[in-house]
C-alpha cells in the first residue's frame, strides 16, 4: 500500500496539542503579526472574516489573570455567583450522552491522574483549574471576540480561523492552549481588552514556547479512527 511521505503541513497538524506550561521566552511580535495574517486566509461564509483578535502580554496579560483568578475565587467560595458569570453561548450540551462524555471522563481522568490529583481533591483540581486563567504562564494570550450580530455559522468559520493559527504557530516552534475556559468571566474580560459593546467572546488562546520537561505537556489525547467516523457512498 502507498504511504504518502509526511509533509511540513502534516507534522505541523500532527505535533500540535494543548499544552499547558510554557516557558517565559518572549515571543516577538512580528512573529505574531505573521501567524494572525497567515490564519485569515482562514474561509469564511461570503468572505465576513468574522474574527477579532486581542493580544495581551505583560502588564495587561497579568492585571487580567489576576482580575479572573480572584472571580474564580470567590465564585468557588459562593456557588451562587455562578448566575453572574455566564457563557454568552453554549459550547458544550445541556445533556451529556455517549461517546461524547466518554471522552470526557477519559480527558479527565487522564490529564488528572497523571497531576496526580484525585477526584475528591477539591483544592488541586480548582488550583489547577486556575492555570488556565494565568495562561499557563505562556508569555501571550489571545482573546478573540465577534460581533453578536452575526450567526452560528460564523462559530464554524472562527474554529477554521483558530486551527490555522495553531497549525501556523507549530511552524514557527511554538504551541497554544486554545481555552474555552475564559467564556464565562467574558464580563471581566471584555471590558478590560477594550472589546465594543457589539462584541461577544469565543474564547482565549495561549501562545508561546511550550516547556517540554513539564509532565503535563506529556499529556497527548487520544483519536477516534477516521475509519470510526466515516461513511462511504458509492
Amino acid at each position: 500500500m502507498f504511504s504518502p511521505p509526511v509533509n511540513a503541513v502534516d507534522h505541523a497538524i500532527e505535533s500540535r496539542q494543548s499544552m499547558r506550561e510554557f516557558l517565559p521566552a518572549p515571543v516577538p511580535r512580528a512573529t505574531i503579526e505573521h501567524l494572525l495574517e497567515v490564519a485569515s486566509r482562514a474561509p469564511s461564509g461570503t468572505n465576513t472574516q468574522p474574527w477579532k483578535a486581542y493580544v495581551l502580554q505583560g502588564a495587561s496579560k497579568e492585571q487580567l489573570a489576576d482580575k479572573v483568578c480572584r472571580a474564580h475565587d470567590a465564585l468557588r467560595a459562593n456557588p451562587e455567583l455562578a448566575a453572574e458569570y455566564k457563557e454568552e453561548y453554549d459550547y458544550y450540551p445541556e445533556k451529556w450522552v455517549s461517546p461524547y462524555i466518554d471522552r470526557r471522563r477519559e480527558n479527565g481522568w487522564g490529564l488528572y491522574g497523571l497531576l496526580g490529583i484525585t477526584k475528591g481533591d477539591k483544592d488541586k483540581m480548582h488550583a489547577q483549574h486556575q492555570r488556565n486563567y494565568r495562561f499557563f504562564d505562556a508569555p501571550v494570550g489571545l482573546m478573540f471576540t465577534m460581533d453578536r450580530v452575526m450567526g452560528r455559522g460564523s462559530l464554524l468559520d472562527y474554529g477554521a480561523f483558530l486551527q490555522n493559527i495553531m497549525v501556523a504557530a507549530r511552524g514557527h516552534g511554538l504551541h497554544t492552549c486554545p481555552q474555552a475556559a475564559w467564556n464565562g468571566f467574558a464580563k471581566i474580560i471584555l471590558p478590560h481588552i477594550g472589546a465594543g459593546e457589539g462584541e461577544m467572546l469565543v474564547c482565549g488562546m495561549s501562545l508561546g514556547y511550550a516547556d517540554e520537561t513539564a509532565l503535563v505537556n506529556t499529556f497527548r489525547t487520544p483519536r477516534v479512527s477516521a475509519r470510526e467516523f466515516t461513511t462511504w457512498l458509492d
